[in-house]
């Protein structure tokens, strides 16, 4: 078979506004970067607690005697921070056990793959991540779509299923910032005897209680969600992932969970600034108080200037400005004025809901809010 034309296809892409390209940040201080002699200030960052930059993280990471794992966890890749850092989660999140992973989305394809198969369903919210659709789509299950946030139609679904059934969601969506119906899916779960996964890579560390996450700021526990997914860094500001849950669950996962059992084990040095970063996010609640004012801040100055923006109470705040090329020449005008708010184009929304997506941390001052929405409303 003859490869594309692909030449073609990058000149398609790149005239309808929908060409992604990589480009070197060097980072000045947590919510700055140079980019060509420029300084700008960064709001399309997940580090939501502005713990990524933090110095006590670096001298964690740099702890440990050996850059590397050096094989697999169930070889000789596993070290005492990883087991330090799973049971700090555990702690955390008041569940039973956890397993580290790698990255978020090994952990949702690896998870998907173990707990479902032929002749299961996988049920997920048509918004999902991609990680998530892409595990059910790799099972080998029948992959059924419910419309976003929909708890009627998501019950219409699991109803209709056969063979086992995984109902999954993301607890706050990553392009909309909205928080899913937890309350309502894990009663529909329940009803119809489905499990209920939960991937709450953008809640934990901001939403619900101490930070514990949109699950817990559901009033939802381990019983009503036995799979939680979360990721270490976006809020927590380092790397990898992880899920957490019942201890036979778990336990089973690690004789299971292709993308866990046949991969290199992290860093130590990543578990111990992971183990770490979840006792400060515990610990400093202040972080989340000083987002929570800025979110505020940043809705009522939109709202008073007439700048458009999608319902969310978090820190992923959508700006939708619709057209691909359109959104890519707003984002280029906020550059020009200093400040680098990535445009979100298709396939990773729909097509016509192009987006600014601006995210806020812990780490932003008032100052720098005020200045954005100055530029936003010029821009717009």
């Amino acid at each position: 078979m003859a490869l594309p034309d692909f030449h073609a296809e990058l000149t398609r892409r790149r005239e309808a506004g929908l060409l992604r390209e990589t480009r070197s940040l060097t980072p000045l201080s947590a919510t700055t970067v140079a980019h060509c002699d420029r300084v700008l200030t960064v709001f399309c960052s997940n580090d939501y607690l502005g713990l990524a930059g933090d110095p006590r993280l670096g001298e964690a990471l740099a702890s440990p005697a050996v850059a590397g794992s050096g094989a697999a966890h169930l070889i000789s890749g596993h070290r005492p921070e990883h087991e330090q850092l799973e049971a700090a989660l555990c702690e955390f999140l008041e569940r039973d056990s956890a397993l580290f992973f790698s990255t978020g989305y090994m952990a949702n394809v690896g998870v998907i793959d173990a707990l479902a198969g032929r002749g299961d369903t996988v049920v997920q919210d048509r918004l999902n991540h991609a990680s998530l659709i892409d595990g059910g789509r790799m099972s080998g299950a029948r992959l059924r779509r419910y419309a976003h946030a929909s708890v009627e139609r998501a019950a219409a679904v699991v109803n209709a299923a056969s063979g086992g059934t995984l109902l999954a969601t993301d607890g706050v969506f990553s392009m909309d910032g909205d928080t899913a119906p937890l309350a309502g899916l894990a009663q529909v779960a329940a009803d119809a005897g489905a499990t209920l996964m939960v991937d709450d890579a953008h809640g934990i560390g901001v939403e619900g209680p101490d930070g514990r996450g949109s699950v817990a700021a559901a009033g939802l526990g381990q019983s009503q969600v036995p799979v939680l997914v979360g990721t270490l860094g976006k809020a927590f500001g380092v790397f990898g992932a992880f899920v957490a849950g019942p201890a036979a669950l778990v336990d089973y996962l690690k004789q299971t969970a292709r993308t866990w059992i046949y991969t290199t084990a992290p860093p130590p040095g990543i578990a111990a600034a992971c183990a770490l970063a979840v006792d400060l996010a515990h610990r400093e609640g202040w972080r989340r108080e000083h987002l929570a004012d800025l979110v505020g801040r940043f809705r009522e100055g939109a709202s008073r200037r007439g700048i458009p923006l999608m319902s969310s109470s978090g820190p992923i705040q959508p700006v939708p400005v619709g057209e691909a090329r359109r959104a890519l020449a707003v984002s280029r005008a906020l550059e020009d004025r200093g400040y680098l708010v990535t445009a979100i184009r298709p396939p990773t929304v729909p097509r016509g809901t192009a987006r600014l997506r601006v995210t806020l941390s812990a780490a932003h001052r008032r100052d720098q809010v005020d200045g954005l929405l100055e530029a936003l409303e010029r821009v717009l």
